[in-house]
């Protein structure tokens, strides 16, 4: 598998609000949203031209970690489930699933499920976890989560191309014996790996299609995007591969206070987020400040409409 935006495109999309619901980023409306207002966020970045909506992953959240993150998180398989229902284009993401929380196969078999039913959408989303209070309270060792994930990586891989998968050592009993059905329209489900330490970026790498950073700047996003390059030639993967980048955007002038966003009218946004592209990424995740789901819904459509054309094809 490889890279599934075209090269010298440039790909948008956003984690869906209302699914989780972290003290960091929530809007005050989301607490009184419901599944009407979370389905019409879907599908207005279905009609914008989003390259996908994300969902998150946490199972539990001990306290005092849900005085900042929240309690409210939707499980992602059942979600992105869901919306494959309400939506026709937009690829669904779960951004991420913390691989160490499941069985590989159990991870393949839900995206496998997810692209056939969703007609060839699906975007597998993954990552090692962070809360280790949550590790411990499913049984789950935190330290060895990162061994978990490399081990789970081309096991995954495996079963999403093969029916029966196999890999050449046979860890987690892959030997070819057993068939992982129904299998997924795309030829291969991309695989996006999250996080961004030099680990994380390693295993996006060897192991992935795609790059989910979380917080990386983008004067350092060059020299990530070297290394990965750098990486995967060593590896002998295919030298496309997903850059993503995190920013906040508000298109027009906003008549509420607006803070970690551009701001401004789609030319000066595009300039504000061309050095992105510059950079190295090659689909942003936006994330839109908004007082209410109609807002919320206007700025996708005014993003899709007025900003992202003057992206595309840039870089």
């Amino acid at each position: 598998m490889s890279a599934i935006i075209p090269p010298g495109r440039v790909a948008w999309g956003l984690q869906l609000p209302i699914q989780a619901q972290s003290t960091i980023f929530v809007e005050p409306w989301e607490a009184g949203a419901t599944t009407d207002d979370l389905v019409a966020v879907a599908r207005a970045a279905d009609r914008a031209g989003a390259l996908y909506v994300g969902v998150c992953e946490h199972v539990a959240i001990p306290k005092p970690h849900d005085e900042t993150m929240g309690t409210t998180w939707y499980h992602p398989f059942t979600t992105l489930g869901f919306l494959a229902g309400v939506t026709e284009s937009v690829r669904l993401l779960s951004h991420v699933v913390a691989l160490p929380y499941h069985h590989p196969l159990e991870v393949a078999k839900a995206f496998t499920t997810l692209d056939a039913l969703s007609g060839g959408r699906a975007i597998v989303g993954v990552g090692a976890g962070h809360v280790e209070a949550e590790f411990a309270l499913l049984g789950v060792s935190f330290a060895d989560r990162g061994r978990w994930v490399e081990r789970s990586l081309p096991a995954i891989r495996a079963a999403l191309d093969d029916e029966y998968p196999s890999l050449p050592d046979g860890a987690w009993g892959l030997d070819g014996s057993a068939a992982i059905s129904p299998r997924p329209v795309q030829r291969s489900v991309p695989i996006w790996v999250g996080g961004s330490s030099p680990v994380a970026v390693r295993r996006a790498a060897q192991h992935g299609d795609g790059w989910l950073p979380q917080g990386v700047r983008r004067d350092d996003l060059p020299a990530v995007v070297a290394r990965v390059r750098d990486l995967r030639a060593q590896a002998g993967r295919p030298e496309q591969f997903d850059v993503g980048a995190l920013v906040g955007c508000y298109v027009g002038t906003p008549r509420h206070e607006v803070t970690r966003a551009y701001v401004g009218e789609p030319e000066h946004l595009a300039d504000q987020l061309r050095p992105w592209v510059e950079a190295g990424a090659n689909q942003l995740q936006v994330r839109f400040p908004s007082r209410d789901r109609d807002e919320l819904v206007d700025q996708i459509e005014r993003f899709g409409a007025e900003v992202a054309p003057l992206l595309d094809g840039s870089g």
